[in-house]
Order: structure tokens, then C-alpha cells, then sequence
């Protein structure tokens, strides 16, 4: 029996066999999907967000006005929380390689870039304390140490976990993109 969504799926990822497939390369791009970890937790953030959104709604039927606006706004930090989890990886432009994490963001330009490698060391699962054996995206910066900087992918972090294939072909991209810009 034919699985149609199983080929439309397959259409998809063949837009990441070349290496850089924007035309417009100013703006800041990430040359990868979000993995369903990511995903997964954003919108199980968001449904927490929506119930606290009908908690605000009660409240201000039910009590103060004050009271509500404090729940409304506890609900939208709880929206933002959720947004910028899905804002967090690598992304690259023209004027750099940028490495958005939950409260940092790292901007590279790329004439401060060394090198962008694939390297296997032990990285942390899902963001965890835990540490496993994986590989890593490392970028080289001058003037810092590798031990400094954090690896901006991981095999084992939200975007990656289980896909193995997928990590290969961004760590691919970004290190396309960091050749084609370093050259320049």
C-alpha cells in the first residue's frame, strides 16, 4: 500500500543536498529543521500557556482585574519561553555564524572564524549535566581557546537525538557556509 506522506517527506529533505540553497544569503538563515524534541517541548509549553491563559480568563470573571493581568502576563513570558526555544541553534548569513542558545546569543563574523569542524567528544544529552559519547560542531574563533566555546551542535542535543543523518547534513551546511565566507 502506497504511503504518499512517506515520498512528500522524502521531497522535502532533498532541498538539503546542496550545500547553500538561498538566493538571499543576507538574512540570517538556519540550514537545518528544528528536531521533533524541540518541537515536541514547545508545544507541550504552549499548551501550558493556554491553560494559563483560560486560568487568566477566569480569574478576571471570577476576581481582580490585577490578579489577571499578572496570570495574562505570567501566560505570555510562558508564550515567549516557548517561541525562543524554537529560535535556539546555529544560524548563518552573510555577516556571520551566529549561535542562538535559551538567554545567549553568540554572533561570530566570519572573519574572526578559523575553522568550522566535526569533532567526536563527549557532549551532553538534551542539554543535561549527563554526558555521552558523540559529535560535535566545534567553530574555532581567533583569539579563543576550543575549550571556551561551546560546541553549537551536538549528536545528542533537542535538534539531533536519534537522527543521525540529519546532524551530518547540517553540520555539512554550516561548514559550506563557513568555507564559502571565510574564502571572502
Amino acid at each position: 500500500m502506497p504511503l504518499p506522506f512517506l515520498t512528500a517527506d522524502r521531497a522535502i529533505d532533498t532541498t538539503y543536498d546542496v550545500a547553500l540553497p538561498f538566493d538571499d544569503r543576507e538574512r540570517w538563515r538556519r540550514p537545518y529543521r528544528p528536531g521533533p524534541w524541540r518541537v515536541g517541548t514547545a508545544a507541550l509549553v504552549l499548551l501550558l500557556a493556554s491553560f494559563v491563559l483560560f486560568a487568566a480568563v477566569v480569574i478576571a470573571l471570577t476576581g481582580t482585574l490585577s490578579s489577571a493581568g499578572l496570570v495574562f502576563v505570567v501566560a505570555l513570558a510562558v508564550v515567549a519561553a516557548a517561541l525562543r526555544l524554537l529560535r535556539m541553534g546555529v544560524w548563518v548569513g552573510a555577516r556571520g555564524l551566529r549561535h542562538v542558545r535559551f538567554l545567549v546569543t553568540r554572533t561570530a563574523p566570519w572573519e574572526q572564524v578559523v575553522s568550522v569542524r566535526t569533532a567526536q567528544r563527549p557532549v551532553r544529552w538534551l542539554g543535561l549535566p549527563r554526558t555521552v559519547q558523540g559529535q560535535a560542531l566545534v567553530l574555532d574563533r581567533r583569539g579563543r581557546s576550543a575549550q571556551t566555546v561551546p560546541p553549537l551542535l551536538t549528536t545528542h542535543d533537542a535538534d539531533f537525538l536519534g537522527r543521525p543523518a540529519a546532524f551530518d547534513r547540517a553540520s555539512d551546511a554550516v561548514e559550506a557556509w563557513a568555507d564559502e565566507y571565510r574564502r571572502r
